[in-house]
């Protein structure tokens, strides 16, 4: 069966603040846990009011992390602050993740999840062109497990971090569809 995946529903918040609240996911999503926080940031998409993606990874049918992804284009801000750095065709799309278990960190299970997602997202968004994945400098495990999953590092850029006690420097990696 493999690595599958489908739409976070309200009924999985509890799992999501849960995974967030991990040290390993806390130091990088930099989310609030609580319930009216996890509500706060994920309801919209459940609802259908964020023009992105939410989704739970199963492994064999077990919940094994979270995913997202979008078109880059749904977000001009982001495209805007990213374009001095690299330019960011209409049908890029771009994808988050994390593995919510410690258990699972440092087994290959996150250089899976990728893989999987990258090729779920381009076998369902056949508009997709390529996938364009910013990463914090110093998060050199999500780089090593966005290269074992066939991305190619692009380039650097300065914008404003996720979590702000990281810098701005994002390394950019690539997958294409073909």
């Amino acid at each position: 069966m493999g690595i599958t995946f489908r739409p976070v529903t309200r009924d999985d918040f509890g799992l999501i603040g849960h995974w967030l609240a991990q040290a390993h996911v806390a130091r990088w999503w930099a989310h609030e846990t609580g319930p009216e926080a996890v509500e706060r940031d994920f309801g919209p998409t459940v609802r259908g009011e964020e023009p992105n993606e939410d989704l739970i990874a199963l492994d064999d049918g077990r919940p094994l992390g979270l995913c997202q992804r979008s078109f880059w284009a749904s977000y001009p801000d982001e495209v805007a602050e990213f374009a001095p750095f690299l330019l960011v065709p209409p049908d890029a799309m771009t994808i988050d993740y994390l593995v919510g278990d410690p258990a699972d960190v440092g087994r290959g299970r996150g250089s899976a999840l990728v893989r999987a997602l990258a090729d779920d997202t381009l076998a369902g968004h056949p508009t997709c062109g390529q996938l364009l994945v910013p990463v914090a400098a110093g998060n050199v495990a999500s780089q090593r497990v966005l290269e074992k999953a066939g991305f190619v590092f692009v380039t650097v850029a300065r914008v404003e971090p996720d979590n702000p006690v990281d810098p701005p420097e994002q390394r950019v990696y690539r997958r294409l569809r073909t």
